[in-house]
């Protein structure tokens, strides 16, 4: 039903095995591994524009966030005046809100992809959609420091006896990375708030949502960890990673086009002052190079007009 999700997953993971199994063995663990990071990297990648547009809607929304609630207090009642308001709103300031959510929405088909995937190999399976029977056994006999890939810690000792891994193994893999999976979403969440203004922090319902990234969302990678496969793991660790290092790429990127905007009015004014400055400058000199009047003596300008007839 979903393979125009599962068929391109599987792809671009069958893409980075080949390429980095060329320069380590097919069936190590750090091949599929890396794989699985490459796989978050070229998603990402393509969504990178989508990302800049986002910060930047979310950065128009809060502007006119003041604009909004005059609207909802002017017409509260009448919600299909509202809503046009709105859409006027957007139109004229040009921004979408829901354009804001469009990474977060990609990547959610993009796991779900990811997670079926790794579901399909299984120890004698002849194929795993792009995999072939080589690829499916080398992915099966790979294993980090003991723990398979595609297996759960919460998985029964006998299944995970069959892919040739236990308990201990995977705990001493996936608990680390469900830790450190925790903490990136932790900080991600944390840089991500910080662009927030006071007044949109201030409101309620921002203080509860910001509570929920900050600790329930992270808790998320502790309480489900076990129950998702150890690439997954890895991909969301990835995910984050990638996540906290492209917002501080992109913020100061936009700090740094509002701060050249901001200097632009500045040297503009500074610039006029200064011509002022030389106008008024010029005049002064001018004025100073016209011939005087001595203090208490009558300037006789008489002798500055010739009678007909005489010369001096």
């Amino acid at each position: 039903m979903l393979d125009f999700i599962y068929y391109p997953v599987s792809a671009i993971l069958w893409f980075w095995h080949k390429v980095f199994g060329s320069v380590l063995e097919p069936s190590s663990g750090f091949a599929w591994a890396l794989s699985v990071i490459f796989l978050v990297f070229t998603l990402r990648v393509l969504l990178f524009k989508p990302f800049v547009h986002q910060v930047r809607s979310m950065k128009k929304m809060q502007e006119f966030a003041p604009l909004v609630r005059e609207l909802q207090e002017k017409h509260g009642d009448d919600k299909q005046k509202l809503a046009a308001e709105m859409q006027k709103l957007q139109t004229e300031q040009g921004f979408n809100p829901l354009s804001g959510c469009l990474p977060m929405l990609v990547q959610v088909p993009v796991f779900i992809g990811l997670f079926h995937v790794l579901n399909g190999f299984k120890p004698g399976a002849p194929g795993n959609f792009v995999f072939n029977a080589a690829d499916v056994a080398s992915f099966v006999e790979a294993d980090l420091f003991g723990a398979k890939l595609s297996n759960t810690l919460s998985q029964p000792a006998e299944l995970l006896a069959t892919f040739g891994t236990d308990r201990l193994s995977m705990m001493t893999v996936a608990v680390p990375l469900m830790i450190a999976a925790a903490i990136a979403t932790h900080f991600t969440a944390r840089h991500s708030l910080q662009r927030q203004s006071p007044e949109a922090a201030a409101s309620p319902q921002a203080a509860m949502t910001n509570k929920l990234m900050l600790w329930i969302f992270p808790m998320f990678a502790i309480v489900g960890g076990p129950f998702l496969p150890l690439a997954i793991l890895i991909y969301w660790l990835a995910n984050n990673f990638w996540t906290l290092g492209q917002q501080r790429v992109v913020y100061r990127r936009i700090d740094r086009e509002e701060a050249a905007s901001a200097d632009a009015p500045a040297v503009a004014n500074s610039a006029g002052a200064a011509t002022a400055v030389v106008d008024s400058t010029t005049a002064e000199k001018a004025s100073d190079d016209q011939p005087g009047e001595i203090p208490g003596v009558i300037e006789d300008r008489a002798r500055d007009t010739d009678k007909p007839g005489e010369t001096r």
